[in-house]
């Protein structure tokens, strides 16, 4: 089937982008500010929400917006509500990720969950351990963020040891801007890190990974490993939109807030291009794999002997 476009010419500034970074900005001051007013019950889901959602505005000011002009959309975007991740790590590996024709290799797709045989067994027991239990959705929001915040400066550390300037210059600037998150956090609001990251930071990181669980499957044809989530109206505004995630890899550039009435358009060339990797809602994903495995851990189409090894 026939894929359909909206004529459009981009606007020089995209209001409901702009829009919502306001809020995003506007509930985190709030939160923290009164942080020690709210009950624990109230605090956490409100601190995990926003965290999470500025994720999102994260991965959309990667993509090029709100504006035409890259710092204005970098100064958005570039603070490090999560703690843990750098902004231009981030814009590096995303962008990467967008080569389709590698998503899910484990040498070539950065935010692939495979493993190569030979990393998978440098692992070691107990790492082993850890990566089975996150491939299911319990287990890839309890471990989730400490893995994945260990993994990535497992890999800064690597690279400030070979003396990559870059590098250097990514990790210093995240430096630079978590000082500022933090002198706010501590400072102005009086919240201890260990309190900051036990309600904003690792529940924001949790709930942002329910999205890419299971947004990616290995398969030999690239159309069939990216997968949609249907009729997600509330996660999906959470992450703006990415849960209909063939549409953004079709159309990476296309602001989040078009993506549904794009996709509604072009819903049957979709599914048929995904060879039907759907789901309908966000609960349907948490009833197959809360408990079970989204799929196995080395990467199935390296060879035979890594399928029957998994």
């Amino acid at each position: 089937m026939e894929i359909v476009d909206f004529p459009q010419k981009r606007p020089p500034v995209e209001w409901p982008t702009l829009g919502l970074a306001s809020v995003i900005y506007s509930l985190w001051f709030a939160a923290t500010f009164f942080h020690d007013r709210l009950p624990l019950w109230a605090l956490i889901p409100v601190a995990a929400w926003t965290v999470a959602w500025h994720m999102s505005l994260q991965h959309e000011i990667i993509h090029g917006h709100p504006t035409s002009v890259r710092w204005v959309n970098t100064l958005i975007g570039v603070w490090p509500l999560a703690l843990w991740l750098p902004f231009e790590d981030y814009r590096h590996t995303h962008l990467t990720h967008h080569n389709d024709e590698r998503l899910t290799d484990p040498l070539d797709d950065p935010e692939s969950y495979y493993w190569r045989q030979e990393d998978w067994y440098a692992l070691g027991e107990t790492g082993r351990f850890f990566v089975r239990l996150q491939s299911t959705l319990l287990g890839r929001i309890i471990f989730g963020p400490a893995w994945s915040a260990a993994m990535l400066w497992k890999r800064e550390m690597a690279r400030l040891a070979h003396g990559e300037a870059r590098a250097l210059r990514d990790v210093a600037l995240h430096l630079a801007e978590l000082a500022v998150v933090l002198v706010w956090v501590v400072v102005f609001c009086k919240m201890s890190i260990v309190q900051y990251v036990l309600c904003f930071a690792y529940p924001g990181t949790a709930l942002a990974l329910v999205r890419s669980f299971a947004e990616h499957r290995a398969e030999s044809q690239v159309e069939r490993r990216t997968a949609i989530v249907e009729r997600s109206w509330l996660l999906g505004s959470l992450f703006l939109f990415n849960n209909l995630h063939v549409a953004h890899h079709m159309r990476p550039a296309m602001p989040w807030y078009k993506l549904p009435r794009w996709y509604a358009t072009n819903r049957e060339a979709l599914i048929e291009r995904n060879g039907r990797l759907l789901y309908v809602t966000y609960f349907d994903v948490l009833r197959r794999y809360l408990l079970r495995p989204h799929d196995q851990t080395l990467h199935p189409l390296q060879g035979g002997e890594e399928r029957r090894a998994a």
